[in-house]
């Protein structure tokens, strides 16, 4: 019923919220209106929607699977389904592009009526500051990129900030923070020295001359991929492509860019070819494509530390949702370490101590790198294990399913295989399906074996699960100890961190560092004291602060533009769906010819006050209306000017009915929707910022003038009478 109420349900890992979604799915779907169960990943919706077919097909429900890549029919008969399986991704993308179709049939989605989200916390807060965009090829730049990208490593990085007391000796500086990087007067003025030297840019130019936007455009981006973003860390190189890696949950992030010319600067410094940039065609940020929806629910096994963000941006309550038995898992304090090294050396040790008992381990790394260092380190020590992050997508499942094997080694990137469970002693089931034709006999062998596993790993501890470093969000961090102690089970947790760590690095250090030398503490000794602990969690609530004002902001940036989306979609479904548009090209016609002729004519004017000339080529330039207005005027000198401005008009009408008869009434009608349809999406698309959300600072009351109603009809009845014209030749 929580989930029915539009509520968050706070379910603890392995309590069966996939189950539970089936509920409040089949009573949402008797509306016949559909319901979209959302997930973060294609392998999720296919295996949900399979394992809860049966069930909602025995109910007399459809179930669709909406996957990324289905041709328009195959996802209009997942969106017709009582009950549809698909991405967050994937129904945002599906709604804009439902909003940029040239005809209905186009169109893949119905109304948006009731959307229950698995995983809640990591679809609508960790990927709300990323906005779903759509975007075109825009004009090649790619020398460019290479050009200003050979310049960067003549600039030397500057390790603390210029005061009256120190002056320092680099080109730019790093806000590893705010993630930014700003040149500093040495640097702008060695980089300039350099771009004349390359012959980009003209002696005693300056770089922040309003005709060097573009070039400056291209040096900040080229400073950011060089100084914020790590090869194996941020993004992988595979197969000549950068690919972008999830900071959130360790995955690449297949057909993703970053947007401003940042994944230009990355393709340039790692030297693959660089692909063309791209201009907004369309976009939507989560917070606002989820709000579309009549009703909104969702499931998580984290969601109590992020409730104030829900029910302010959402209007959701979150509903903690008491565990089916009790939870035994042992979660141990920290274990603070002064160097990486010593750190890495530490869990290796812990590693061969559980894994000697027949205790399974699962290590969490917050990036690709981090764990390739942690694998190479076992791999000395002679310690198998399997690897699960971004580079080994496919195989993610069937890894995280032996995960609780009896002295198991896995380690995953941040919450890799989020959503598989991992059972204590593995998965007698993957061992059924990997036989061809398993005989009964074979499969109460295989559960026998599996018995005496799970037995010996309850044991021995259960499921341990080793950190290697503290996330922003000590959310993502529950989501990692959460993988243990499932369902009552036995389990243990520890995170090992180092004062070279990132978050102790930039949040913590100096009051730890300071507590460590009171303590006195060696080489290779770790601190454990809930100061540490205290420490650690008052700069995780400093950055998760920080990223809900980011998100809050990007929010507010959208809402600018939203009720204006709203209205421009809603105006384009209804072209879509009406065949004869010319009366509405007809009813705007005069109002539209009227401020033309105003602009030149005042009214109510003197003669001498009118700018006849200008007039017809306005008029020439933009309606194709070739018009004699001066010579009317000569041979009429008692031409009145409201007689005028009715032959005017009617000159106008005529001449686009003879265009009618040239190409027949239903071209033109073809032609004017289309039109029209193009219209709208230039305007939008040429809005402040490309996409409907304005640029930083962009004043709201400008941006809704530029989108106001006059000017789009103005726009429309020029495209029409130019493009008309062109039809004719």
């Amino acid at each position: 019923m929580v989930l029915n109420d539009r509520c968050i349900a706070e379910m603890r890992t392995g309590e069966g919220k996939t189950l539970t979604a089936t509920l409040p799915a089949y009573l949402n779907a008797l509306t016949g209106k559909g319901v979209h169960v959302v997930t973060v990943n294609d392998y999720l919706a296919q295996r949900d929607a399979e394992n809860n077919r049966p069930l909602f097909e025995f109910l007399g429900m459809t179930v669709g699977i909406n996957m990324s890549g289905l041709p328009a029919p195959a996802k209009r008969e997942a969106y017709a389904a009582d009950i549809t399986y698909g991405t967050n991704n994937e129904y945002g993308f599906d709604y804009l592009r439902d909003n940029m179709a040239f005809s209905p049939e186009e169109r893949v989605q119905r109304k948006l009526h009731y959307a229950l989200v698995d995983e809640v916390d990591s679809i609508l807060i960790d990927e709300a500051r990323t906005p779903l965009i759509i975007s075109g090829p825009a004009e090649d730049s790619s020398e460019m990129y290479r050009k200003v990208n050979k310049i960067i490593p003549h600039l030397i990085r500057q390790e603390k900030e210029d005061s009256d007391t120190f002056t320092g000796e680099g080109h730019f500086s790093v806000d590893e923070k705010a993630r930014q990087v700003n040149l500093t007067e040495r640097g702008l003025v060695l980089i300039e020295e350099l771009l004349v030297q390359e012959g980009i840019m003209d002696e005693g130019e300056s770089l922040y001359s309003p005709t060097n936007i573009m070039l400056m455009h291209h040096v900040t981006a080229a400073l950011r991929a060089h100084a914020l973003f790590t090869r194996d860390v941020d993004y992988i190189v595979k197969d000549g492509e950068v690919i972008i890696v999830d900071e959130h949950t360790g995955r690449t992030m297949q057909g993703r860019r970053w947007s401003d010319g940042l994944h230009q600067a990355v393709e340039a410094k790692e030297g693959v070819e660089i692909q063309n940039e791209n201009q907004t065609l369309a976009s939507i940020t989560f917070q606002n494509y989820f709000r579309l929806y009549e009703k909104l629910a969702g499931m998580t096994g984290t969601a109590d530390t992020e409730a104030f963000e829900f029910s302010s941006i959402y209007k959701l309550d979150t509903v903690v949702v008491p565990t089916n038995r009790p939870m035994i898992r042992k979660d141990m304090a920290d274990l603070v370490y002064m160097t990486e090294a010593e750190k890495i050396q530490a869990i290796i040790e812990d590693i061969k101590t559980r894994t000697a008992a027949g205790q399974p381990v699962l290590v969490g790394t917050i990036s690709i790198e981090k764990s390739e260092v942690v694998s190479r380190e076992l791999t000395k020590a002679g310690i198998k294990h399997n690897v699960l992050n971004a580079k080994f997508h496919a195989s993610e499942a069937d890894i995280v399913a032996q995960a609780g094997y009896p002295s198991a080694v896995t380690i995953a990137t941040n919450m890799a295989g989020r959503g598989t469970d991992i059972m204590l002693g593995g998965s007698w089931q993957a061992e059924v399906a990997a036989l061809e034709n398993p005989t009964p006999e074979q499969i109460e062998k295989i559960k026998a074996d599996w018995q005496v596993r799970h037995d010996a790993v309850l044991a021995a501890g259960g499921l341990h699960i080793i950190g290697t470093e503290r996330h922003e969000s000590r959310r993502i961090d529950n989501q990692l100890r959460g993988r243990a102690g499932r369902q009552g089970d036995a389990g243990s947790s520890r995170f090992y961190l180092s004062m070279e760590d990132a978050l102790m690095r930039i949040f913590a250090s100096d009051r730890v560092s300071g507590m460590m030398r009171k303590l006195g503490m060696k080489p290779g000794e770790a601190i454990e004291h809930p100061w540490v602990t205290k420490a650690i969690a008052n700069a995780q609530r400093k950055v998760e602060s920080r990223n809900f004002d980011i998100r809050k902001q990007l929010l507010e940036y959208d809402d600018v533009a939203n009720d204006q989306r709203r209205a421009i979609y809603t105006q384009r479904n209804e072209l879509l769906d009406v065949s004869d548009v010319s009366e509405t090209i007809n009813s705007i016609r005069e109002d539209v010819f009227k401020a033309t002729i105003d602009a030149h004519i005042p009214p109510q004017s003197l003669e001498e006050m009118w700018d006849i000339e200008g007039l017809q080529e306005r008029l020439k330039n933009d309606f194709d209306l070739d018009l004699s207005i001066k010579e009317w005027l000569d041979k009429e000198p008692e031409l009145h000017e409201e007689t005028l401005r009715e032959r005017i008009l009617q000159s106008a009408v005529e001449t686009y009915q003879r265009k009618e008869e040239v190409v027949g009434a239903e071209m033109m009608r073809h032609f004017e929707k289309g039109v029209m349809l193009q219209t709208l999406d230039s305007l939008w698309k040429r809005a402040p910022g490309g996409d409907g959300l304005p640029a930083p600072g962009y004043p709201p009351a400008r941006l809704c003038a530029e989108r106001s109603e006059a000017g789009v009809q103005a726009r429309i009845v020029l495209n029409v009478c130019r493009d008309a014209g062109v039809t004719e030749v």
